[in-house]
């Protein structure tokens, strides 16, 4: 296209489209143009292409370890960053395995790097409670009794990278193809649950993805917990003031937390309602058209404190549920929720309000629930506190006794056992707030061995 074309082009679309749009459509183009030199689709891969296994290349090793004393266990992670819930949730079943004994290394994956010296303060100062020690998955692997994958991507460095008598553990937060639309980081994402790995499914939304979308059966699934130490209501000494306005969890790079639908709901919201503060923690946003009040990353317990203050939580999903439904809840406050069938399997909660995701709908939720007088509102706060997630003691035992049942020394093999190669336990007990707990099912191992295929039972939790 020439001078002249080039102009008559750019005159146009100022006419029918106007500045902003016409600036807008050429930031894009700019944007792909510079993406596509600098060749950035590449730079996100998380993997090095030795490190792409596929199930035919993976599986279990032909005898566990097996010893009657602690094991050397290692947890496969990319490096995280702080207040990293994925991170939070696979660091809890490291500490409940050390508090039990057993040594726990944490073994970081990056694609471009093997420096994991940069990344150990971040670790120590978000998570003082774990004592692992941090180690380069791609460093030697030999002396570990387990190796545990945490993500999709960890998963292929565990069956590259494993070979030796390990044995390979699976722990499963998301059903992680959904972040990605149909290509190839999807067909990645999916074949890792036919690793052969023993695969722990956290919560009924991973089990139900698991077996209607890849038509696998999780060893044992386990549920979704919340951190009741550091997330509850104030009161008493510390003080209870009258709560106002919301609050939301804004991750802009993550689509399937809804930042945008988000955005519009809360812009909505302030139309309806444009007394009540609108407190944005997480990412910094701008540009919004409504007034926000931005905190950026916040600590825990800061966290928690301005939960106390606040009426309701806007949380997003659209693939298994968050923390932040849970600590909202534990803390009085009440969140609203996209409503969605995935969402819906791990949060039973009464105090949780959930809506159809269009800005409308949820900016009138948030409306209802923050539209009551204040004595209404902390009464309600109360009732909804009680009915919060139990916490993680019942998922870190569940873990530790699981990988640990399956390195224990065989005990005789009775007649007929070969008949029980799929053991199932039941725990119909209820949760808080009457909410059932998951059903915990435990299938037995299958490393092709007869004394390898006994019955696994867990105890009561």
């Amino acid at each position: 296209m020439n001078v002249i074309n080039r102009v008559r082009t750019v005159g146009t679309r100022l006419r029918d489209d106007g500045p902003a749009e016409t600036l807008r459509r050429s930031a894009r183009m700019l944007a792909r143009r510079a993406g596509a030199a600098m060749d950035w689709d590449d730079l996100d891969f998380p993997l090095r292409e030795e490190d792409i296994a596929s199930p035919g290349t993976a599986g279990q090793p032909d005898e566990t370890p097996r010893h009657s004393g602690p094991l050397t266990i290692g947890w496969v992670c990319s490096p995280p960053a702080a207040g990293s819930g994925g991170h939070t949730t696979l660091f809890r079943m490291v500490e409940a395995m050390e508090r039990r004994g057993h040594e726990c290394v944490v073994l970081l994956y990056e694609r471009g790097s093997d420096d994991t010296v940069r990344h150990e303060p971040v670790l120590r100062r978000a998570w003082p409670g774990m004592k692992a020690q941090i180690a380069s998955a791609t460093g030697d692997l030999s002396r570990f009794d387990a190796i545990v994958a945490s993500a999709w991507a960890s998963a292929h460095v565990v069956a590259s990278r494993s070979a030796g008598a390990a044995r390979r553990y699976y722990f499963i937060q998301d059903y992680e193809p959904h972040f990605y639309p149909r290509g190839y980081l999807y067909s990645l994402a999916e074949s890792t649950y036919r690793f052969g790995f023993d695969n722990i499914a956290l919560g009924r939304m991973v089990a139900h993805e698991l077996r209607t979308q890849s038509g696998v059966e999780p060893e044992i699934v386990v549920p979704f917990g919340c951190d009741r130490d550091t997330y509850r209501r104030l009161s008493g000494r510390e003080g209870e003031r009258p709560r106002s306005g919301v609050v939301y969890y804004a991750k802009r790079s993550v689509d399937r937390r809804g930042y945008a639908l988000a955005r519009a709901a809360l812009e909505r919201f302030h139309e309806l309602c444009p007394d009540e503060p609108i407190h944005v923690i997480g990412d910094e946003v701008r540009g919004w058209r409504a007034p926000i009040i931005n905190h950026g990353s916040m600590r825990p317990a800061e966290l928690n404190a301005l939960y106390n203050e606040t009426i309701a939580g806007l949380a997003m999903s659209f693939t298994n549920v968050s923390l932040v439904p849970g600590e909202l809840l534990a803390a009085g406050t009440v969140p609203v929720l996209n409503d969605s069938a995935d969402a819906r399997r791990d949060m039973e909660s009464a105090g949780a309000v959930w809506a159809e995701p269009t800005p409308e709908a949820l900016a009138r939720a948030l409306a209802d629930v923050v539209s009551v007088d204040p004595e209404e509102t902390a009464a309600r706060a109360a009732v909804t506190a009680l009915s919060a997630p139990p916490g993680w003691e019942r998922t870190q035992a569940a873990v530790a006794d699981f990988i640990e049942a399956r390195h224990r020394p065989l005990t005789s093999v009775p007649s007929g056992e070969d008949s029980l190669l799929t053991a199932e336990q039941r725990h119909p007990h209820m949760g808080r707030g009457g909410a059932p707990t998951e059903a915990y099912t435990v299938r037995a191992p299958h490393n092709g061995t007869a004394a390898g295929r006994g019955s696994t039972h867990l105890g009561q939790l």
